[in-house]
Order: C-alpha cells, then structure tokens, then sequence
C-alpha cells in the first residue's frame, strides 16, 4: 500500500494540561515514528505528501481560523516569549445572557475562543505540522484511484478540529480536508467512517449541514468520554444534512463483538449511500491497553476490521487518527493494514 508521510510533525511537541498538572503532550512525535518503522518493516511503499492548498481548507474551516492559526504562534512569541507554548486557560462561558460573545482582539482571549480544551497548545512548529498533516490528506486524495487505497500517516490528528476551534490534540481537520478533496474532485457523495475511540466532534460540525458528505462513527458513548457534548445517537444532521450523520456511541469495555455489531450497522450504512469514495478516520486507541481508552479490541483484531473495510470496495483513503499505546502503535496499524490489503 501507497503511504504518505512526513517528517515535518516532530517540530509539533508541546505540553498539555491534564489532571496530572502542565505535562509532555500525550500526542507526541513518538506515535508516528513507531508507526513509521513497523509499516516501513512491513513492506509499504513510503512517499511524501505534495503542497498543501490552502485555499481548499477554506471550504472546511474559516478563513479567521486559519490565519489565527498561521500567525498564533509568532504573535505569542512577541509578547510572551518563547520558553511556554500559546495556550489560554479562559474558554467562552456556554450560555450568556445576550447571546454568542464576539471574538476578543486580544491574542489570550482568541485563544479560548478558538479552542475547547486545554490538552493541546501552540508552539513554533504546530502551524507547519498541522499543515503538513492536511497536505498528507489531500495527496492521498490526488494518490488514490479506482478502489485502491492509501493510508495518510497524519500527525497531529484531525477530526476533533471544528471549522473554527482546536482540541482533543487536533488542529486541521484532516478526514475534512479528504473528503472535501474527493467533492472537489467530482464525487457526489463521500464517506467518512470514524472509528477512533472518541467521537469526532469537529468531523460532524464541519459536515452536520452538508449532504454530500456521510459522516459515520463508532465511539465511546460521550456520556463518561471525551468529547462529552457530541456524539449521541440523535444527532442526525440538520437542513440538507439531516439523516446523514450517524453515531453509535458505545459503552465502555466494549469488546471486539459488541464493536463488530456496530461496525456492521455503519458499513450498511455507507453501502447504502451510494458514496463513491471512502475517507477513514483510524484510531487505535480502541485497543485494550491504550491509556486513553476503555475498549478492549486487541491486535488480531485489526487485520479483520481493516478486511470488512475493504470489501465496501471504494476508493479509500484511511488517515490516522488516535492511539497512545506507543509500544504497540506501529505494530496495530500495521496489522490493520495487511487486512485492507
């Protein structure tokens, strides 16, 4: 398999606030090495992504939120200094009495209100990587054809990235930029299939109004996970998009059957859509011993999931999203790729 990958991301290393204090971000360059090296062992064809085109991320995110991004970093140095990442810790209040508040000119407060968690900050290579990563995105786009496949080696992940806020370590939205690759490339319809552990909140805002794109998830039931405030099974879509959105939140401890079961019911789903291209979000953090989750899917579970994927028989471009298990990361992807294969 064709892959996609850059070496840009390690100038992304930044600091997250946890329950445990200020830390090392969980979503550390780490990830994508490991996952590197094992399909580098295995075989698959490696390749840089192309420019990416921003005036495409436009149609995804806003042209406020971009350029806040590109210029985030710069404007914190020059007020800050560099020794600490950009990050804000006041976030916008969820009701008010007159309404939605506008933007803050001031550089702290874009912060909060461009983002909604405190688990990702802003250094100086977060722009390049973020950009990178949607580059990755779109190439695999332009890489793919006929039912092939091509798997996007993205880091930082994407599809918590709304049109115009970071978090859940997320900057561009990178199943958004693929998916809106294909549109403009002349698919009617597209497919996102997400099955990371948690809910991609971003992916469905980004799309909630839109009826060329489906968007389908597996994820923890947002009642005890993050992101806690999407990913419910009513939420269905709303205008032209409503009815193509589809949530299987799914309870903790969720083994391999019980998350089979709801794989089932999304891949009918999309066979039912007439989509004509595939665009997956793939997390493994939905293994037993990632740190960040709760499911108990194992590795010889992965080349199986990747093989019922592939018998939807689309052109498929498969991006990385989660997973924190770092000693098995490289060795999960990888399984999950020989049963695409």
């Amino acid at each position: 398999m064709l892959i996609l990958a850059s070496d840009v991301h390690r100038g992304h290393n930044t600091l997250e606030l946890s329950r445990r204090g200020l830390i090392d971000s969980t979503e550390a360059p780490v990830r994508a090495e490991r996952i590197l090296e094992a399909v580098t062992e295995a075989g698959h064809h490696i390749e840089a992504p192309g420019a990416i085109d921003l005036d495409a991320l436009a149609h995804i995110h806003t042209r406020e939120y971009l350029d806040f991004l590109a210029t985030a970093w710069p404007r914190w140095v020059d007020r800050f200094g560099d020794e600490a990442p950009a990050m804000t810790f006041c976030w916008p209040a969820q009701r008010h009495e007159n309404g939605p508040r506008p933007r803050p000119d001031d550089l702290v407060g874009q912060l909060g209100y461009h983002s909604f968690a405190a688990d990702c900050s802003i250094g100086p290579g977060t722009w390049a990587a973020a950009t990178e990563a949607a580059a990755i995105a779109q190439t695999s786009v332009d890489r793919c054809a006929g039912s092939a496949a091509v798997y996007g080696l993205c880091r930082p992940p994407g599809h918590h990235a709304t049109a115009d806020q970071f978090g859940g370590y997320c900057f561009v939205n990178n199943s958004a930029a693929a998916a809106q690759r294909f549109v403009d490339r002349g698919a009617a319809t597209v497919a996102i299939l997400d099955i990371d552990y948690h809910h991609g909140n971003g992916t469905q805002s980004i799309f909630y109004r839109r009826s060329d794109v489906l968007t389908v998830s597996l994820h923890a039931d947002p009642s005890f996970e993050f992101p806690w405030f999407s990913g419910h099974a009513d939420e269905r879509g709303v205008g032209p998009g409503e009815g193509h959105n589809l949530n299987l939140p799914l309870p903790a401890k969720t083994d391999v059957a019980r998350w089979d079961q709801a794989l089932a019911v999304a891949l009918d789903r999309i066979a039912d859509s007439g989509a004509e291209a595939l665009v997956v979000a793939f997390g493994v953090d939905t293994f037993v011993d990632d740190p960040l989750g709760s499911f108990t899917l194992a590795t010889t579970d992965y080349p199986g999931i990747g093989n019922r994927l592939r018998d939807l028989d689309l052109p498929t471009v498969i991006l990385q999203e989660g997973g924190y298990a770092t000693s098995d990361i490289g060795t999960n992807v990888a399984a999950f790729l020989s049963g695409f294969e």
